[in-house]
């Protein structure tokens, strides 16, 4: 080895060594004064879930009687409607173009797209079960974050149809038509093929909720409200379809879905039963405490009402809930707590027994086992 070598060697040596060596990880400008300080106070979401006690909240369910609770229904109804952005004039039914259909042992999978308002069109996969009773029952189901309508139907990421049902959503359509139910699998608003060409770019799974949630609140609307609408226009199209029965739809979801699911249950009174999948909370604990996609937000909600009182506005029409016991987005303890606070809303309808709830052993997935009976018991009945 020649000197020069030598020379680079011990070089390279040193600056390894110096790599190696351990300093103390610089952990803010307040990081040697913290005996001066209160940390509380430093931190943003502690500052907001103590606000959350003094949330005014000052349309939460208070009434002690059917008529008074009814009366509350039409209040706050109309206060989140308004606080969502508002509807346009819904007019007449939209039309819906058939694109594709396949055939499956147990049912048909039809692909097809609707125009929901000037401008916006939404895809939706309608799943008929084989030798259903016409007219037959219909179920709305809204996927959650991930590839979209695609990711509850069956089709795999290279669009193939795939065996089983894999994934935190487990083609939870499929198993509404496995029911005998009609499943019309909708693509909400910035999922699947509903996303601008940036965001494509990003892969299958990436969402347009940031500027697509984000321009809703420049509106002064939400996209709670623009997904909410597209329910709306699925069933003024259910209307006008002989072969499915308009007074039996009901409505599902797991996460975003199941968002969007309480959201349309409790503002459009012809869905006749919900089955909320990994969703029911208390804001503090989930949207609050959390770093969540900006399609969960109302603004000014808690000036009005919490979750539970959203979901009050279903009663006394059929509602189940479900939520994973280890689900780390929307903590077990906080749906128990909402919940609860449910029940007592039923049980002033007098219809306790319209609203149950399973917490099993799992994480933020669909499970279905006792949520999805219920479901189809309370819109085939």
């Amino acid at each position: 080895m020649t000197r020069r070598e030598l020379t680079l060697a011990a070089a390279a040596a040193g600056a390894l060594s110096g790599q190696n060596k351990t300093e103390p990880d610089y952990k803010g400008a307040l990081e040697a004064h913290e005996t001066r300080i209160k940390a509380s106070e430093f931190d943003p979401v502690a500052w907001t879930r103590g606000r959350w006690n003094s949330a005014p909240l000052q349309l939460s369910f208070k009434a002690k009687n059917r008529a008074d609770a009814e009366a509350w229904q039409r209040e706050l109804r109309a206060k989140l409607v308004e606080l969502v952005g508002g509807f346009p004039e819904r007019g007449s039914a939209p039309h819906a173009e058939l694109l594709e259909s396949r055939e499956f042992p147990s049912y048909r999978r039809d692909k097809m797209i609707m125009q929901t308002r000037p401008g916006v069109s939404q895809l939706m996969y309608v799943l008929t079960p084989k030798n259903a009773t016409k007219p037959i029952p219909v179920v709305i189901c809204v996927p959650g974050h991930g590839r979209g309508a695609d990711d509850i139907v069956g089709i795999d990421e290279h669009g193939r149809d795939r065996s089983g049902k894999p994934g935190y959503q487990h083609d939870f359509a499929i198993q509404a038509a496995e029911h005998c139910a009609v499943a019309i699998a909708v693509e909400p608003m910035a999922f699947g093929c509903r996303r601008d060409p940036l965001t494509r770019k990003k892969g299958l799974s990436a969402t347009a909720c940031q500027p697509s949630a984000g321009a809703a609140l420049l509106f002064g609307e939400t996209m709670i409200g623009w997904r909410v609408y597209d329910v709306m226009r699925t069933i003024d199209w259910i209307e006008t379809r002989p072969e499915l029965d308009a007074r039996r739809v009901g409505c599902m979801g797991i996460s975003g879905g199941g968002t969007c699911t309480l959201f349309s249950a409790a503002l459009d009174t012809r869905i006749r039963s919900a089955f909320v999948s990994g969703y029911l909370n208390i804001f503090r604990e989930c949207i609050m405490s959390l770093s969540h996609c900006m399609d969960n937000y109302v603004p000014g909600i808690l000036n009005w009402a919490e979750m539970y009182d959203v979901a009050g506005l279903i009663a006394p029409r059929p509602l189940f809930s479900e939520g994973g016991d280890k689900d780390p987005i929307f903590p077990a303890a906080a749906t128990r707590e909402s919940y609860a606070r449910v029940q007592k809303i039923y049980s002033v309808f007098g219809a306790g027994d319209a609203v149950q709830q399973e917490i099993f052993e799992g994480v933020h997935e669909f499970h279905g086992v006792r949520g999805l009976p219920f479901l189809m018991k309370h819109v085939t009945a």
